[in-house]
């Protein structure tokens, strides 16, 4: 596995993905993203190709209480030893946990996926967050170390109705997109205050 994939994946894992046990030593990494967000998914699987199993698969669904139609795309790995050894990293209990050694891993480009997994930017107050997916406080609380020894950055941990988000001060707002800026691809550049483009 190279740098730049175990980056990709590591950020991802962060954020949306699921690493689904499939045996005593082996996982598979799944993914999902909404329609607006499909040139993202493509990328992920272009760049994480070996991997991966086939394209990404558009679904669609239908919700009978709110009588409406979401679509979506859907990826996933072959099952591999090197997503179960990341699995064991991540997982307890089919709890998602931070390994002790994140810091080694939390690259910058890393840091751009989980980002534009979890991420968001409100223009308004140039402030930045980071959704913390049912993660334990003492996986927040290292969390935020890491980012603040390996990055400057210095966010503060808010509760919000859906859970606990990072929040980024105007200033570590400003130095956390200089720091992945090079990493977002061009249609997400929502996510950092910029139109958003289709190369």
């Amino acid at each position: 596995m190279s740098k730049r994939e175990r980056s990709i994946i590591i950020g991802t894992i962060l954020g949306d993905a699921f690493l689904q046990k499939t045996g005593k030593r082996n996982a598979r990494l799944r993914f999902e993203h909404s329609a607006k967000q499909r040139e993202y998914i493509f990328w992920k699987w272009r760049e994480l190709k070996r991997y991966m199993q086939d394209r990404p698969k558009r679904i669609e669904r239908f919700n009978p209480i709110w009588k409406k139609r979401y679509v979506y795309y859907r990826c996933q790995s072959h099952a591999s030893p090197e997503f179960g050894k990341l699995r064991a990293m991540f997982y307890h209990d089919h709890q998602k946990q931070i390994p002790n050694n994140i810091k080694k891993f939390l690259t910058s480009l890393a840091l751009a996926v989980w980002f534009m997994d979890d991420g968001y930017y409100y223009q308004r107050n140039q402030t930045a967050y980071l959704y913390l997916s049912r993660l334990r406080d003492k996986d927040i609380n290292q969390l935020k170390i890491v980012l603040t020894d390996k990055f400057d950055l210095h966010p503060c941990i808010e509760k919000k109705k859906h859970g606990l988000n990072f929040k980024f001060s105007v200033t570590d707002t400003r130095k956390l997109i200089s720091i992945i800026t090079p990493h977002v691809i061009p249609s997400m550049r929502y996510k950092i205050g910029e139109k958003p483009r289709i190369d």
